[in-house]
């Protein structure tokens, strides 16, 4: 279990807010430059709009599709996130995507998290690959070992990618064991499980009672079309922001402490767990 800690940047100071926004993006396939020149727009605007902290998709260099992944995958020094680093302390704003990731003979779909000032903060390498075809991303990608979380004043963010949004147990971690309060969720979910999508979310968030950021993709790689849906979700499972299915857009909210203890306070479901029965069985 990987974490870091890192010290906020507000305008007022104040880590109990913080507004964050997610990019629901295409990608061009393939192509790098084009991608990270999109990634530095959506910066832009959410910058301007408030933001310090931006979620963007899933594999957002390369495109999500397997046969681009093997051929454009670089090791991380060469790839995306020197340029992402740089975007990030020019416009000065923390990012959190996800990119390709070439290490050895191994190749990782990793979620990459920089601070303001471009330094990379937390990564995260997907521990549950998605293997149904058409995707089949366990011939491309060999899994993480480690659930990863980084420190933010008062917040405490999960990482995660897409696929994992399926498996409760990753959040019922990073919350017990990493204390995290907010899930950061980049994805490339497909259009025939969007009911799906939006269902985890919501559950992730509400049986935690944290907040949860999904930052997913739109367009269509290798035949296989996203479902867009991005959200923001608070701890009480309202969603505070949602996008279309198939536009591209840049939504954002607002994280209060303030909420989350109120929810907490009213309904302490953590305190209530009994691990004493589960590990019966």
């Amino acid at each position: 279990m990987a974490s870091a800690a890192h010290q906020p940047w507000t305008d007022e100071n104040n880590p109990d807010y913080m507004k964050v926004a997610a990019a629901q993006i295409s990608c061009a396939l393939g192509d790098s430059t084009a991608n990270l020149a999109k990634i530095r727009e959506f910066c832009v605007r959410a910058k301007k709009a408030g933001a310090e902290l931006i979620v963007f998709p899933e594999m957002s260099d390369t495109g999500y599709a397997m046969a681009a992944i093997r051929k454009h995958a670089a090791p991380w020094k060469e790839g995306a996130v020197p340029e992402l680093q740089e975007i990030a302390r020019t416009i000065s704003i923390a990012i959190v995507s996800g990119v390709s990731e070439r290490e050895g003979d191994n190749i990782y779909n990793t979620q990459i998290a920089l601070d303001e000032n471009g330094s990379i903060i937390a990564k995260y390498r997907k521990s549950h690959l998605f293997a149904t075809a058409p995707i089949d991303e366990h011939t491309c990608c060999s899994p993480g070992d480690a659930l990863t979380s980084f420190a933010w004043g008062a917040w405490q963010f999960g990482l995660s990618i897409c696929y994992d949004l399926r498996f409760p147990e990753v959040y019922r971690t990073l919350a017990l064991e990493t204390r995290s309060n907010a899930f950061l969720v980049s994805s490339a979910w497909p259009f025939p499980r969007v009911e799906h999508l939006r269902i985890l979310a919501s559950a992730r968030a509400i049986e935690n009672q944290s907040y949860l950021v999904i930052a997913n993709r739109v367009g269509t790689d290798a035949g296989v079309t996203f479902c867009g849906a991005s959200a923001i979700i608070d701890p009480y499972g309202v969603c505070l922001a949602a996008s279309s299915m198939d536009r591209e857009e840049l939504i954002y909210a607002d994280f209060s402490t303030e909420v989350l203890q109120s929810v907490r306070d009213g309904m302490p479901v953590l305190a209530h767990r009994r691990p004493d029965l589960y590990a019966k069985c």
